[in-house]
Parts: C-alpha cells; structure tokens; sequence
C-alpha cells in the first residue's frame, strides 16, 4: 500500500516536459523518455521474453542482495522469474533508448537476471563493452544462453556478490558513461555502489538506480544520492532515477511522469 501511494503522489507532483526549464532536461524528457514509437531492435528481445514467459524450466535460485525479486536458495521457474522479476518492456525500452541516446564507452550492469535488459543494453551500443554482474550462477546461465540466442557478443557477463566482483571491475575503468544500479535493493549497498561508481563517472555520464521507491531504505537511498553535492541533476521517474555529475550545470531534482 506503501508503494502505490508513493505512486499516487508521485503522479500529483510530477511534471510532463513543458513543467521543465532546463534545456538538458527538456530535451532528454522530448526526445528520449517520452519516445514510445516501436523499434525494430526491440522486436526479437521481446519475442524472446514471450518464450521466458511460457519456459518450464527450474532453477536454484541464489540471492546474494536481501530485498531482491528472487527468494534466496530455492528452486523457482524460469517462467515465473520472467513474469516477476525481468523489467518491463516499457523500462527495458527507455534504458535502450538512454544508452543509444548517450552513445557510452562502457556500460556496467548490475543485475543480470535473464538477460533481457541486457540485451537491450547491448543493441543500443553494440561497438561498446557491456560489462553484467549476476548474482545467482543458474540465473546467469540462462542469461547467457539468451545473449547466445540473440547473436550478442559485446556482453563480459560476471557471477557472484556485487561487493566483491564489481570493485574489480571498477579498477579496470579509467571512466565510467553508463551504469545501471539494480538487482541489490537495500539502503547500504546501494549507497555504496553510487560511492564507488561515482569518482569514475564522466562528464556526459549517467548513473540509472532501479526501484527507488520500492522500501523505505531505497526512499532513504535516493534522497541521499539526490543531496550530493556532487550530483548536478536527477530525474525522478518513479520506476528509476537518473543521475547527472554535468559541469556547469544548475543543480536541480525533476520529478517527471512515467
């Protein structure tokens, strides 16, 4: 009940795109967020999440993030972690069109589940390295079957706790341009990905953190994240928010319907 009177607020305080002034803003709000119009490229990934969605297949599912979609150490449906746990068309298509839109070097995911974000990751920038982190091992295979299954090869997909695989990863970075924070929804590890993340995020970077309003940690989370004074602007789209480090910029919060 919690969730959807966020919701419901949320809808009463948010603008559209002619509620926002700032140029940056109203242009990523015209062109990118508010592009609904069918693609070719989402075609086959969402033919394949109708095959997820009729696969009889059980895993062992282990959850490394308490808070998470999956239940920890028990045997689940492929179906039903298709139906429960994959982002839906709508967001998997924004987070496309994000990535397209801002062309990154580097893309970092954590929170592989089946591999349908990732996969739309990886056609938005197929010159580009998409580097995924999944927690549970049997979840992981089927993600790499499905990257398989799509002819993608510009995905490095990892196994195992973000605290110990994604600092190593983070070495091997000299920046940062995209990174999408999901798969871990608790406060502290949440906070903690955004400090380690963003030292290393570019000019023209972009940090994605899914489910902010999903507990009341993740509310505490965001709102941290949205004070740093490091941070130049966040967009607030309920379901994900955006964060900027853009020089020169106003710092401002939009919150923006979704």
């Amino acid at each position: 009940m919690q969730l959807v009177f966020d919701y419901l607020k949320h809808r009463f305080t948010a603008k559209t795109r002619h509620g926002v002034h700032s140029p940056f803003v109203y242009k990523l709000i015209d062109e990118i967020i508010y592009d609904f119009h069918a693609k070719n490229e989402y075609r086959e990934i969402e033919e394949l999440r109708a095959a997820l969605l009729q696969d009889e297949r059980v895993i062992n599912i282990t959850d490394l993030g308490a808070g998470s979609h999956l239940n920890n150490n028990k045997k689940k449906g492929v179906s039903t972690i298709a139906k429960n746990a994959l982002k839906p068309a709508r967001l998997a298509q924004l987070i496309y069109r994000l990535a397209e839109y801002f062309s990154p070097k580097n893309v970092i995911e954590l929170g592989t589940c089946l591999g349908i974000t990732t996969a739309y990751l990886a056609k938005a920038v197929p010159a580009s390295p998409v580097i995924s982190i999944e927690g549970c091992p049997e979840t992981a295979a089927i993600a790499a079957e499905n990257l398989s299954r799509l002819k993608i090869s510009n995905v490095e997909l990892n196994t195992g706790n973000f605290d110990t695989v994604l600092p190593d990863i983070l070495d091997r970075q000299e920046n940062l341009d995209f990174v999408f924070i999901d798969g871990n929804h608790r406060k502290d590890a949440t906070l903690n990905y955004f400090e380690w993340c963003l030292p290393k995020l570019s000019e023209n970077g972009i940090m994605i953190f899914d489910d902010i309003y999903w507990s009341k940690g993740m509310k505490e989370a965001w709102q941290q994240i949205k004070a740093d004074p490091r941070v130049t602007v966040t967009v607030d789209l309920f379901w994900i928010g955006l964060v900027f480090v853009r020089k020169g910029q106003v710092k401002e919060d939009f919150k923006v319907k979704y």
